[in-house]
């Protein structure tokens, strides 16, 4: 099992460092009580649904319980097969301010301090936080990244592929039945030659090879899988570097069941073979 614990200061990105740890496959858990970490880890363990990441936000919100945090951890080596990290999420004072200036929201620590300024409130808590600051196996400073520039380097310190960080799915449709509403890409391919219109491929679909055959004999359809592939080697590595998580790539055609499933079913194939995660759905084959 493995294990991260989330933990930083308020305001810094600990919540979009759990989203990020999430879209890689991560099992989160935000704010959890430092003495159920060992219960929550045993049952974990022990169970046929095991989850084999998970991440803990841990932080100043658990008030004095926070403390108890490292002593917490320390239980965790006795117990075989988890391995735990610890991800310091961090900010400049200044950068921290203003952010809670423009979402308006109040600073854990702030009912402490009378003064009007938050600054007080982030210094207790960067005082409060040293120890776990110190001891982070892995310290992420925000001040001055982008979203999709974080999402990026959380992949690059938790995840093994690469590719995994972006979930492609290859949908085929037809046109007749309106366009996929989850689509981030659309391909129409009714400008080639429609399999319906011979009679002996007219109830047969783009899963079969005589249909297959029909389809890609013409060549324009030879140039067109050129062209989409190449495109495709360009954009996904572009929605990787965004921190896009979840890509789908819809092809259609007219009826949804000959040439737009022929054209999903060959991108699906092209991409499996260059490491992506990838799936294959044809929604209107069976219509």
């Amino acid at each position: 099992m493995e294990l991260v614990i989330v933990t930083g200061m308020s305001g810094a990105g600990k919540s979009r460092a759990a989203e990020a740890l999430e879209d890689i496959g991560f099992y989160c858990v935000d704010n959890m009580p430092p003495m159920l970490i060992p219960t929550f880890v045993n049952l974990n363990l022990s169970s046929k649904d095991m989850k084999k990441r998970v991440a803990l936000v841990a932080d100043i919100r658990l008030g004095n319980d926070f403390t108890e945090l490292f002593n917490i951890l320390s239980e965790l080596k006795n117990i075989k097969g988890i391995d735990y990290k610890i991800l310091f999420i961090d900010a400049d004072n200044e950068v921290i301010m203003r952010r809670y200036q423009e979402t308006r929201r109040k600073h854990p620590l702030a009912d402490e301090f009378n003064s009007p300024s938050i600054l007080d409130a982030i210094i207790k808590e960067r005082e409060i936080l040293l120890p776990a600051r110190q001891n982070a196996d892995y310290i992420l400073d925000t001040s001055d990244i982008m979203s999709s520039q974080f999402k990026e380097k959380i992949v690059n310190l938790f995840l093994t592929n690469i590719s995994s960080s972006l979930k492609i799915y290859s949908i085929s449709f037809g046109f007749k039945y309106g366009i996929p509403n989850e689509a981030d890409l659309v391909f129409d391919v009714r400008c080639l030659p429609n399999p319906f219109y011979i009679p002996e491929l007219k109830n047969h679909t783009g899963l079969e090879e005589n249909v297959r055959n029909f389809v890609m004999k013409f060549e324009q359809a030879r140039v067109l899988e050129n062209k989409l592939y190449d495109l495709l080697d360009f954009l996904i590595p572009l929605y990787r570097t965004e921190g896009k998580s979840q890509l789908t790539i819809a092809v259609g055609c007219t009826g949804g069941k000959h040439r737009s499933v022929v054209f999903a079913e060959l991108l699906n194939k092209h991409l499996l073979e260059t490491g992506a995660d990838v799936s294959v759905f044809h929604r209107d084959i069976q219509r």
